[in-house]
């Protein structure tokens, strides 16, 4: 297992107190083994789960100012979500420092989204708890921001259903998507896909994936007002 001091010292923390972030990579089976109690990371989790929502939320309103108050709701739910958290935990290589008991193993501890969400979401309540917020927030900044510049703010709206659902205010039947067109070699492919309503055209749409295709083909739809 790697020395945490190094960790610490890579993302910039001095710390007060290195016992809080020990305890933040102590895994809940560490516990079985040594016959003790709450000498885990599950209540830094909590911490460091409210501290997370606090600044992604406040990072999200900053850097998205275009976006409404649902966009920017629907933002910091997937930035704080399991596999997103995951991987910036993979990223600072958190895997290294978890202490386990023997009923994991360290490769199951490293191919764990669960775990590894919930250690980095330990380490940032450690970090606010023994260094202060505005320290929690410099490292959530400089792993998140610029997934958060650089969001796609259309995976963030369901055009299909919102299409259905206007359509279906006035009538019965679903409409159709149809793929027009395909062009690119196999592993770069587009598709540029019609939406239809009793074969009528009412938007088209391109993408590097059918379903891509046909949410921009939806958006087209609505942003004309077609259905109306």
């Amino acid at each position: 297992m790697s020395n945490i001091c190094d960790l610490l010292k890579k993302i910039h923390v001095t710390y007060k107190d290195i016992a809080i972030y020990e305890r933040a990579f102590t895994h809940p089976s560490f516990n079985g083994d040594n016959k003790t109690k709450h000498q885990d990371y599950e209540k830094l989790e909590f911490m460091g789960d409210a501290v997370l929502g606090y600044v992604t939320a406040d990072l999200v309103y900053k850097n998205r100012p275009e976006m409404s108050e649902g966009d920017l709701t629907k933002l910091r739910s997937v930035l704080v979500s399991t596999k997103p958290l995951a991987a910036y935990a993979r990223k600072l290589k958190l895997d290294e420092y978890v202490k386990i008991g023997h009923s994991i193993t360290a490769n199951q501890v490293k191919e764990s989204d669960k775990i590894l969400e919930n250690v980095f979401e330990s380490l940032i309540g450690a970090i606010y708890l023994d260094a202060g917020l505005k320290v929690a927030y410099r490292l959530i900044k400089s792993v998140l921001l610029k997934d958060i510049i650089s969001y796609d703010a259309d995976n963030l709206t369901d055009y299909k259903t919102k299409l259905q659902e206007e359509i279906q205010a006035e009538h019965r039947d679903a409409v159709q998507y149809v793929t027009i067109s395909q062009k690119g070699p196999a592993h770069d492919r587009t598709f540029t896909v019609q939406v239809k309503y009793n074969d009528i055209i009412l938007g088209t749409g391109e993408g590097k994936s059918k379903k891509k295709a046909e949410e921009m083909a939806a958006k087209d739809a609505l942003s004309k007002r077609s259905v109306l």
